[in-house]
């Protein structure tokens, strides 16, 4: 199979062990930097162009597009799509993804386990919203943050009205969620592959730090789920339309809730923890499954 990775840097490790993994299975894999990719859009024939070629038609295309780029690469991946691609996770379920809030507002509506949460514009009551939520300590999230960036705990009422009233005079979007304080600073990172968990991994936040991300310290090992973690994780990428996903659970006093589905999910962290082939595993489902002009949204919406 010819096989397309849209990504920015080819030796970031989550790149080249999908490269290992289709070499190893003996597939034609080129890496292409999604920026400097250009469509052909007006066309009855739809092409894509690369460093000044028009590239030969892929059988399969893995997105590994970051969050500063969401809009050209989901572009350039519906590109793909309306030539016949098969895309590992389709455009549509990335940026839907992407959206916090129309993520969470899908999941809420399957009936997914969420943590209190509240998004308002200009809200007057500044007070109400913390109620809404279950009051301090509560998490403050701006919409556009990744791997942890953008999230603020505010521990006491006083310290949450002002953090909110500031984000406001910023005219920022920002969730306001309430604090799971069983959880102890630890999540639970699924790795989704054809609708099953493939691996997971528990990750504990360091000392003085409520974040778990691994970017910001966080260390990973293994653990065991669930029943009702494995079928959150499952239900959540589904309702997402994701076909490979990261799904983030917190372990709450009423059960796991999901703090985000993530469609570009980094595979080091859980590799090195689980000692997993993650990677080997995702092309095998792509091999399973890739034909041409499969995707059900075939580049719309």
């Amino acid at each position: 199979m010819r096989i397309a990775i849209l990504s920015r840097n080819p030796k970031l490790y989550s790149t080249r062990r999908l490269v290992e993994a289709c070499e190893q299975r003996e597939h034609d894999v080129q890496v292409l930097n999604t920026l400097k990719c250009y469509m052909d859009i007006a066309s009855h024939r739809p092409s894509i162009h690369y460093k000044g070629v028009g590239l030969e038609p892929f059988d399969a295309v893995i997105p590994r597009i970051g969050a500063s780029v969401t809009f050209y690469g989901a572009a350039v991946l519906r590109q793909f799509e309306m030539m016949g691609a098969y895309p590992l996770n389709e455009s549509v379920a990335i940026t839907r993804s992407r959206d916090k809030l129309r993520s969470l507002q899908i999941l809420a509506r399957a009936g997914i386990g969420l943590p209190l949460t509240g998004f308002a514009n200009m809200p007057d009551d500044t007070k109400d919203l913390i109620r809404l939520v279950g009051g301090a300590p509560l998490v403050v999230k701006m919409l556009e943050g990744t791997q942890g960036k953008g999230v603020v705990l505010a521990e006491t009422s006083k310290a949450a009205e002002s953090l909110i009233d500031a984000f406001k005079g910023l005219h920022a979007h920002f969730l306001v969620q309430e604090y799971i304080k069983e959880a102890g600073g630890a999540d639970i990172r699924c790795l989704v592959v054809g609708g099953k968990v493939v691996a997971a991994m528990k990750r504990q936040a360091q000392a003085g730090e409520f974040r778990s991300n691994l970017h910001r310290g966080g260390t990973a090992s293994l653990l065991k789920l669930t029943p009702e973690e494995r079928s959150t994780a499952t239900r959540a990428a589904k309702k997402m339309g994701l076909n490979v996903s990261g799904v983030d659970l917190l372990r709450s006093n009423h059960g796991p809730v999901v703090m985000e589905v993530n469609s570009s999910p980094g595979l080091e962290g859980i590799e090195t923890a689980t000692g997993k082939d993650v990677a080997a595993m995702i092309i095998k489902f792509i091999e399973e499954n890739a034909k041409s002009n499969r995707t059900r949204t075939r580049g719309k919406g």
